[in-house]
């Protein structure tokens, strides 16, 4: 489902930079990687149902210090089965997940840039508009997090400074 007027709708995908970081995906074949191990299910419903082909994602590297968006990157191909869950030998293998019922969905995700200076938590709280973001709510935990196109406005013009 794609904005009012057919725009992208924005999205946050965390990751662990010693796992998988903006780098990586920059050096990644055709800068593209599919985004798999997700193991949550609010945060599957919005790879499987929400996430489409041309959303734009920030791209942000969590537990680390600092904790910041990295960059950006857009989906390049809607949620499909994450084929680890299938996988006995994947960290991500889940043996109640069946190949003709998958439980976990993937999408992948292409490098469009990677900030010169990543926005670490403490650069966006206190911006207003950034108040709601869900980043940034007390206990948000949730890998895969919906953006509104304001706050998507904001944290671009502050990459810019």
């Amino acid at each position: 489902m794609k904005g009012k007027d057919d725009s992208p709708r924005y999205w946050l995908l965390k990751s662990e930079p010693d796992v998988f970081s903006i780098e990586d995906l920059a050096k990644a074949k055709n800068k593209t990687t599919h985004w798999d191990g997700v193991r949550n299910y609010q945060a599957r419903n919005f790879l499987r149902d929400s996430i489409k082909k041309g959303d734009l994602v920030f791209f942000y590297h969590s537990n680390s210090e600092p904790s910041a968006i990295a960059g950006i990157a857009e989906v390049v191909k809607e949620g499909y089965p994450d084929f680890t869950a299938f996988d006995p030998d994947d960290p991500h293998f889940d043996p109640k997940s069946k190949k003709d019922q998958p439980t976990w969905y993937m999408v992948d995700i292409k490098h469009v840039e990677t900030f010169k200076k990543p926005l670490s938590l403490d650069d966006l709280r206190g911006v207003k508009g950034l108040e709601d973001m869900v980043l940034l709510q007390k206990g948000s935990r949730l890998s895969v997090q919906p953006v509104s196109p304001k706050e998507w406005a904001l944290i671009c013009g502050m990459k810019k400074k």
